[in-house]
């Protein structure tokens, strides 16, 4: 279970909502269910409209969650990623800050979504 707190200057003020942790729910479909107005275009993870900053509110070490090569792809072009953050998260499950929406599987786990 995990309580995604959504923060964006498009807003009034911060929305927390709660996401059911593996119910495979994209952060995208979090957002577009509680009417968060969250840019998005393909929704399929090419175009990087939906770039969101994801931030672990625990303090402990975030939960790895799988880039996949899309995101890989436009979050380098966007040059929102470096090679050495992709080489982590492959290889020691450490996530990146930023993602796209449209990949993003909410864990279980608070977060802080920036737009």
């Amino acid at each position: 279970m995990a309580n995604v707190t959504f923060t964006s200057p498009k807003m009034s003020r911060d929305l927390t909502v709660y996401a059911v942790a593996g119910d495979t729910q994209t952060l995208l479909a979090v957002a577009q269910a509680h009417k968060v107005p969250l840019d998005f275009e393909c929704q399929n993870g090419e175009c990087g409209s939906c770039i969101v900053k994801v931030d672990v509110l625990s303090g402990k070490r975030p939960v790895g969650i799988a880039l996949t090569e899309k995101e890989k792809t436009v979050l380098r072009y966007a040059g929102k990623i470096t090679p050495e953050q992709i080489a982590a998260a492959e290889t020691d499950d450490v996530p990146p800050p930023f993602r796209l929406a449209c990949q993003f599987i909410v864990r279980h786990e608070d977060i802080l979504v920036t737009f």
